[in-house]
């Protein structure tokens, strides 16, 4: 009975964790380029009794040993990085990604890399994040004699001067990893590489299986709000059958304890 109260708690402790993976993942339904997050569980180690295929004293072979298990616990939370749903904005400076890759930027004087490409100018024309973090490789507009941005699907960013001239400015590259799930998420949608993702692999839009840019679009979260809902619900009745777990041990020693009674 005691070995089954712990195992419960285990599995509220683990039901709690989904919750909370759950709640930052609505929280985060409307930000660009963010990407839902799934824990993962395994169970715990197991009490052997009896091993499965000893012999009995009589020389018969037990089919079946006794393993009482010892609970749950998480052992990851993976970062899923499906395409997210595209927005309209018209908007000349927000960018998105068809297909595989990341934008980088410099924060803090550290290379690190985002999905989410709601670009904006600060004072001196660079592009930068909304936070400031300028876009690599860096590329400064003339806002001067500049009437219109143009990025094509290739990454190409050029600005056509008021006489309608187009003037090549550079080449927004894009980096992929052979495991994204590896990533450091460090907050204000930024990514950083890691030993588990790999060194980051450098390509052009549209080479070597990379994706593409699409100008005046802005990629949302991936995170479908139903499937959540439901993965809350299911979570929700864990934990409450967990904890009726709990109470029924409970009632099992005060039971045995009101034997002498």
């Amino acid at each position: 009975m005691i070995r089954g109260m712990w195992s419960a708690a285990s599995g509220m402790g683990a039901n709690q964790m989904m919750i909370d993976v759950i709640s930052n993942n609505l929280a985060n339904v409307n930000t660009a380029g963010f990407k839902k997050s799934r824990p993962d569980f395994q169970d715990l180690m197991y009490q052997t009794l009896s091993p499965g295929g000893s012999r009995t004293s009589s020389g018969d072979q037990i089919p079946n040993g006794i393993q009482i298990g010892m609970g749950a616990m998480p052992v990851g939370v993976q970062k899923l990085f499906m395409q997210g749903d595209f927005k309209g904005t018209q908007n000349e400076l927000d960018l998105a990604i068809e297909g595989r890759g990341f934008f980088k930027v410099i924060s803090n004087e550290e290379e690190v890399y985002t999905r989410a490409g709601n670009f904006k100018l600060d004072s001196d024309g660079n592009i930068v994040t909304p936070n400031g973090d300028k876009l690599q490789p860096a590329m400064t507009v003339p806002t001067s004699d500049a009437v219109t941005i143009k990025v094509d699907k290739a990454g190409t960013v050029s600005v056509v001067n008021p006489s309608g001239q187009a003037t090549e400015l550079g080449v927004i590259e894009l980096y992929t990893f052979a495991n994204p799930a590896g990533l450091f998420s460090m907050g204000h949608n930024l990514f950083r590489a890691t030993d588990a993702s790999g060194d980051p692999i450098t390509g052009l839009p549209g080479a070597n299986g990379m994706g593409t840019i699409a100008q005046g679009f802005v990629e949302m979260s991936n995170v479908d709000v139903v499937e959540e809902m439901v993965a809350m619900i299911m979570a929700q009745r864990a934990y409450e059958i967990s904890s009726k777990a709990i109470q029924t041990a409970d009632s099992m020693l005060q039971i045995a304890n009101n034997i002498k009674r």
